[in-house]
């Protein structure tokens, strides 16, 4: 069985460009890859022949597992949404209370994670332990260094 995951429409519309590249460059680069193999002549001690099929053969998972994703993707639909608890595309402003640093993080599926970015998936230890919680709620997360502390400082859209 597929999970749905939400997106952003931005996050939606980048999944389904990189699919629609892999579709095409993808696959026109892997059949140029396997033209040049089979003309270096007998295909059975052919290793690069051999390379190029498998990378053929990864190409195609690749955009199978693709599909899948896209196929399962939901747009978020923020009209219904409760802005006062942290959710998907929330925008939370943290306060550590070990050491007094602010972040701000935006919560986003999975595949839009980007920590440079300022942007943590809600499937991290710390996009879970933040879900639910309100503006003033303090969360306590266990991380893989150890367990943190966060006080909810803001959260906006």
């Amino acid at each position: 069985m597929s999970t749905i995951n939400y997106y952003t429409p931005e996050g939606l519309q980048k999944l389904k460009e990189e699919l629609q590249d892999l579709k095409v460059r993808g696959r026109a680069k892997a059949a140029e890859d396997l033209r040049e193999a089979r003309d270096k002549g007998d295909l059975s001690e052919n290793a690069e022949y051999d390379a190029a099929k498998d990378a053929q053969g990864l190409l195609e998972l690749k955009i199978s597992k693709l599909e899948e994703v896209v196929g399962n993707a939901r747009v978020i639909d923020e009209t219904n949404m409760d802005f006062t608890k942290v959710l998907i595309m929330s925008k939370v402003k943290l306060k550590n209370l070990k050491n007094n640093m602010v972040l701000d993080y935006t919560l986003v599926a999975e595949e839009e994670a980007n920590l440079a970015a300022g942007k943590i998936s809600v499937k991290s230890p710390i996009g879970k332990g933040l879900l639910g919680k309100s503006a003033g709620d303090t969360a306590e997360i266990i991380v893989p260094a150890g367990k943190l502390q966060f006080q909810i400082l803001e959260i906006s859209r």
